[in-house]
């Protein structure tokens, strides 16, 4: 598995679940500063206690989607996941094996399909 290789490596590479945990919760503490609201005010919102709410700001938590949507609906904002390739296609090496090369996202697939 490409995510535990990675996470395990330990070459001093940020593993890509802290990279996204990071990520979002900047995304998130950017969003607060941006609306004037402290901690204090999400936690009131979200009817849990300051302490949680700095735990979900922290980045060291697993937060579940369903945390990340409780956030999103507290905030009146909503969340986006979304998966890309690793390489574009035109970034893919001409020497790569059919498993090394990058996969065509669903959409792509399935709007092909559809025009066929």
């Amino acid at each position: 598995m490409a995510w535990r290789k990675t996470a395990e490596s330990g070459h001093g590479v940020e593993p890509d679940g802290a990279r996204l945990a990071r990520r979002t919760t900047a995304s998130l503490a950017g969003l607060l500063a941006e609306r004037g609201m402290t901690r204090k005010d999400l936690a009131d919102r979200m009817g849990v206690s300051p302490g949680r709410v700095s735990q979900i700001l922290s980045g060291d938590e697993n937060l579940t989607l369903r945390s990340l949507a409780a956030v999103a609906e507290s905030l009146d904002a909503r969340v986006e996941i979304t998966f890309h390739d690793s390489l574009a296609p035109h970034e893919a090496r001409a020497d790569a094996t059919p498993s090394e090369k990058p996969r065509t996202s669903l959409a792509a697939s399935a709007a092909r399909a559809h025009h066929r």
